[in-house]
């Protein structure tokens, strides 16, 4: 089918999103022995040419909302640079563009948030659940049948990590930023802040409790070094400034085919911030005293009303606090906004909020 040729051909993402075409499975390798197994649409898993304990086990995905095209664009473009043979990558790394039916009408679900349906397996009454739990099925299969695991012994896992590649739909007084999910597993490595810091991300959002997205997912169940990465503002397929982006693709082609990378820290470089609380839409009551497109990270000092929610009103706590991704018109339960306020960390082979 013309489908799997064009994945071979570099066509990942027009592949995965030609519905019209019935998918077709493949494995093939390069001559430099690099082997690849598309094994779902939009699924494509890339070994290297060869393995050692020194090897990660990467994904590497975008379009878990299907308006977020920037980050789905950096993807294709990584993925076409594989398949042609212009990188070889010194890790195994699984590829993922998670929602085409929404991309294809640039929307960001269809019927319900797929980044709120990794909590656990769903039943499949909408495309959105189906896809969800594809994911996690190609999550498991990758972590679990890793060759790497043979390697270890037992020693500790193979180093683990999860991109989860997104961008706003708002403005932001950080233009990039990550979304370090919770967990109680060692998910935030110097390693990592090292690596956003030279991709030169903004700013690190340190959450303070479990949330059931796609990067925590891998985080929670198989102590990925996980990150949901905020990268620009949405905008039409092909419409992106991906310039802007270039530091990070460039530094995600260095963690994709480097053996290692350098780790460094410098305090003054990167803003991180913690997680103070999570308003919930308790009702269709539920408002905020600012404007819905209110950017992220807008600060509001000690005091200020922001939200009210069936006569619960919401103020800042002392020292401030800003807010990220407000919206009210989620659905009842959901978050309607993160507040926030920035914290000095201590850098280590472990990341952790200094005291």
């Amino acid at each position: 089918m013309a489908s799997l040729q064009s994945v071979k051909e570099g066509g990942f993402l027009t592949a995965t999103l030609d519905l019209a075409l019935p998918f077709e499975a493949g494995k093939w390798a390069l001559e430099s022995g690099v082997e690849f197994d598309l094994s779902h649409r939009g699924i494509l898993t890339i070994t290297p040419p060869k393995v050692s304990a020194l090897t990660k086990d990467i994904i590497v995905s975008a379009g878990v909302h299907g308006d977020e095209t920037g980050p789905i664009e950096l993807v294709q473009e990584m993925a076409q640079s594989l398949l042609q043979g212009k990188l070889v990558p010194a890790h195994r790394l699984l590829l993922i563009i998670g929602h085409p039916q929404a991309i294809n009408v640039h929307t960001r679900f269809i019927e319900e948030n797929m980044n709120r349906l990794f909590a656990e397996r769903n039943d499949e009454t909408n495309i959105d659940r189906i896809n969800a739990n594809q994911l996690q099925y190609a999550v498991d299969d990758f972590y679990q049948k890793s060759p790497l695991l043979t390697l270890h012994h037992d020693q500790a896992l193979p180093d683990r990590w999860h991109l989860d590649l997104h961008c706003a739909i708002r403005d932001s007084v950080h233009y990039t930023f990550a979304v370090s999910p919770y967990s109680e597993k060692t998910t935030r490595s110097g390693a990592l802040f090292s690596f956003l810091q030279q991709a030169e991300i903004e700013a690190i959002l340190l959450s303070s409790a479990p949330s059931p997205t796609f990067s925590w997912y891998s985080a929670e169940n198989y102590g990925a070094q996980g990150l949901t990465m905020e990268l620009g503002k949405v905008a039409r397929l092909g419409e992106n400034d991906l310039t802007r982006l270039a530091p990070f693709a460039e530094m995600m082609q260095q963690l994709i085919c480097s053996d290692t990378l350098d780790v460094s820290w410098d305090d003054s470089a990167t803003n991180v911030y913690r997680v103070t609380r999570s308003l919930a839409k308790k009702s269709d009551d539920f408002s905020f005293t600012f404007p819905s497109n209110q950017a992220n990270f807008t600060f509001f000092e000690h005091g200020k009303l922001l939200a009210q929610d069936c006569g619960v009103e919401y103020y800042s706590l002392e020292g401030g606090e800003a807010v990220v991704f407000p919206n009210p018109n989620v659905a009842l339960g959901q978050r309607a906004c993160l507040l926030v306020q920035q914290t000095d960390v201590k850098f280590g082979e472990q990341v952790t909020v200094a005291k």
